[in-house]
């Protein structure tokens, strides 16, 4: 029987991408050698780490005066890095989720972190709107995709002070205006690599300007002057990364991965609004392109557990919606294919048929 991944982290990966990595893994590129017992040092690695940044500088148009870092601890780890590196006085911080929660009480721990707006009061489904950023702050946080609650910042604010972004599960499945942002960083999970390397662009400029002694490892600027190999670098899934990078820009780049986004989006969401025994958790006009949550209709809730069976026999995988929503959740980042949610929408189709 035939899977289908929507499973929200780690996910779906192209299967050229796979494929190359396990060649790699056996022989990198003929040289005799896996790409695992390689030296990070070596020009062989050397020329995928270089190929890495110079992808990503080009598929997301990163101007001049930007570094592109392959760093690791996850996106979590940025979440002290970037007031490490940033935070002088006051930072400010939208609260969508539980990422930016945990990022919001991270930088409380450098000095005074401010929360903007909120969206708890409806179980984050929704996007704040109407807040006031303070132009006293050394810069302005959002998570832009938030992967349990399902919804989605699609545009680049227009930012007072310096505006960060974590990214890590809807980079590149839209274009960005890096220019808008000083800092964005995220895991790799989602939608670039298997877990174990982060990435991060930062501007140059914005660095050094406070007056904190930062660890070594947790500034900006040795990972800027070592090339992403202050220490060993998380060799496999930055390998993997490069792959995913040539796969996007194959396919058509960053504006093809979102056209295929909001078809993949309008599919599922036209079958959720349709379907009586479905309804969606998020605020339409803050709906994610990246994670679709929806739950059981009140009236149909009994029927929940039947679903996600019928779901799962027909090859469904990774639908569960996470605890803190409940329901289902397909995520459906890059590498999902419309079969994928085709194959979704006709199991509600066919559970809404059968009852």
């Amino acid at each position: 029987m035939k899977k289908f991944n929507f499973s929200a982290g780690p996910s779906i990966l192209p299967r050229e991408v796979i494929e190359e990595t396990a060649k790699a893994v056996l022989d990198l590129n003929g040289i005799g050698l896996s790409l695992l017992e390689i030296s990070h040092r070596s020009k062989d690695f050397q020329a995928v780490l270089d190929e890495a940044v110079a992808l990503f500088k080009e598929l997301l148009d990163i101007p001049q005066g930007y570094s592109v870092l392959f760093v690791g601890g996850g996106a979590s780890m940025q979440f002290c890095m970037v007031p490490y590196n940033f935070l002088e006085k006051k930072a400010a911080y939208l609260n969508t989720g539980t990422w930016a929660n945990k990022a919001l009480k991270e930088a409380k721990n450098f000095g005074e972190a401010v929360e903007v707006a909120s969206s708890k009061d409806k179980t984050f489904s929704y996007i704040p709107k109407g807040y006031t950023i303070p132009t006293d702050a050394d810069y302005f946080h959002i998570t832009t995709n938030n992967t349990i609650y399902g919804t989605e910042i699609r545009t680049d604010i227009d930012s007072p002070v310096p505006l960060i972004a974590d990214m890590s599960s809807d980079i590149f499945s839209r274009p960005v205006d890096v220019s808008k942002y000083t800092c964005i960083y995220g895991g790799a999970q989602k939608n670039l690599a298997p877990s174990g390397v982060t990435f991060v662009i930062v501007k140059d400029d914005a660095l050094g300007k406070v007056s904190r002694t930062i660890p070594t490892m947790l500034d900006y600027r040795t990972h800027i002057e070592g090339g992403s190999m202050f220490n060993t670098p998380p060799v496999l899934p930055i390998y993997s990364a490069m792959q995913t990078l040539r796969w996007i820009k194959a396919q058509g780049g960053v504006k093809e991965m979102q056209r295929r986004a909001l078809e993949r989006a309008e599919l599922l969401y036209g079958e959720i609004d349709r379907n009586p025994f479905f309804c969606g958790t998020a605020a339409v006009e803050d709906r994610s392109l990246m994670n679709i949550d929806f739950v059981m209709a009140d009236e149909y809730k009994a029927l929940e557990d039947e679903f996600m069976a019928y779901a799962q026999s027909k090859g469904m995988v990774g639908i569960k919606g996470h605890r803190s929503v409940g329901g289902f959740r397909a995520s459906c980042y890059n590498a999902l294919p419309l079969e994928a949610v085709q194959a979704l929408v006709d199991c509600m189709k066919e559970f809404q048929k059968s009852h």
